[in-house]
């Protein structure tokens, strides 16, 4: 059995559901684990923090402080083990960690690994309220497909650049019609979207149509863009559009609707083996900072230089590559008229 912080919230909240039985023994079970995983932060919010969702609009389902109770325990309290052969080497091992792992897996400390990483992020200067934009604002949409989640964002940039996420929608089990469909549906006629950032992975061509999911965007009615996959190059931006621009004010500001977003910011985590990077896991959180990440990868492109034309001969086969040659190339800055 796994440690609990091996998994998600939801998949805790699946477990509990089993709880069940019609004779007077008390439903629980025992939870054991060491600080970091997937998931660090839905344990040290319940046991630790005891900071307790109560605010939810069906009373059920709210969480009842008294259904979790915290016992903290480190090497020190084992004293079978501490007595044992190898009690004494385990004890130095703990403590030869690197720090931030030592104090919590020697210590026990739960904010040791705590961090979040879009460490930028607060919902007081990063979420406003709702409100009317500028029909002159250039607008843009960015997603993650899959058919465990399909994330879309909406963006708006107003004339100082500062960008706004004014809308977001999350779906799962949707084929790619069924995404272009809700694209379609959730945008205003009166949007004009310049460009829609999309996930590279989507323009593979399958082997049993020979189609890629692009095309399929494409036929059902959304016109998309190929946004960069660096990851690091992307979270990174992501961070930057988090920062202050100068003014005393962050250059991504969310309007509050945008729930999903706002959620997977505030608590994803680093890499554990990547600390330029977010966490791939939970993928519940993922889904839509990768929407937010293409978006901003895409806004900072530079203006590279353009190939020298290669030009054949009247009876030499043209062998561009088929998606520069349908699709216009790479991204770059030209996309977004700048």
């Amino acid at each position: 059995m796994d440690e609990a912080t091996q998994f998600s919230y939801h998949e805790f909240r699946t477990l509990g559901g089993c709880l069940r039985g019609v004779n007077d023994i008390p439903k629980r079970f025992y939870l054991t684990c060491n600080p970091g995983g997937i998931g660090h932060q839905w344990v040290k919010r319940l046991f630790v923090d005891r900071d307790f969702h109560r605010s939810k609009t069906n009373p059920e389902e709210d969480e009842n402080p008294k259904d979790y109770l915290f016992i903290p325990a480190t090497i020190d309290d084992n004293t079978a083990l501490l007595n044992s052969p190898g009690g004494k080497a385990y004890k130095m091992m703990l403590s030869s960690l690197p720090e931030k792992i030592r104090q919590a897996h020697r210590y026990g400390d739960w904010n040791a690994l705590s961090g979040a990483y879009f460490s930028e992020f607060r919902r007081d200067r990063h979420v406003c309220e709702p409100f009317q934009i500028n029909s002159n604002w250039l607008r843009y949409r960015a997603f993650d497909y899959g058919l465990d989640c399909f994330a879309l964002l909406w963006f708006a940039v107003a004339p100082d650049g500062r960008c706004y996420v004014y809308r977001e929608f999350t779906g799962s089990n949707m084929i790619v019609t069924e995404a272009a469909q809700k694209t379609l549906e959730l945008t205003l006629p009166n949007e004009n979207i310049m460009n829609t950032f999309s996930p590279p992975d989507i323009w593979n061509r399958q082997k049993d149509t020979g189609k890629s999911m692009a095309e399929l965007f494409y036929l059902n009615g959304v016109s998309i863009t190929k946004a960069n996959n660096n990851r690091v190059q992307g979270h990174i931006q992501l961070k930057q559009m988090l920062s202050d621009m100068g003014d005393g004010k962050p250059g991504l500001i969310i309007f509050n609707t945008c729930k999903e977003l706002i959620n997977s910011l505030e608590i994803i985590q680093a890499d554990e083996t990547n600390p330029n990077d977010c966490a791939k896991q939970p993928h519940e959180l993922t889904h839509v900072i990768d929407a937010a990440r293409y978006f901003c990868i895409s806004r900072v492109l530079l203006k590279e230089e353009k190939p020298a034309k290669v030009v054949y001969d009247d009876d030499e086969k043209d062998e561009r590559d088929y998606d520069d040659a349908m699709t216009g190339g790479d991204l770059d800055a030209s996309y977004l008229g700048i």
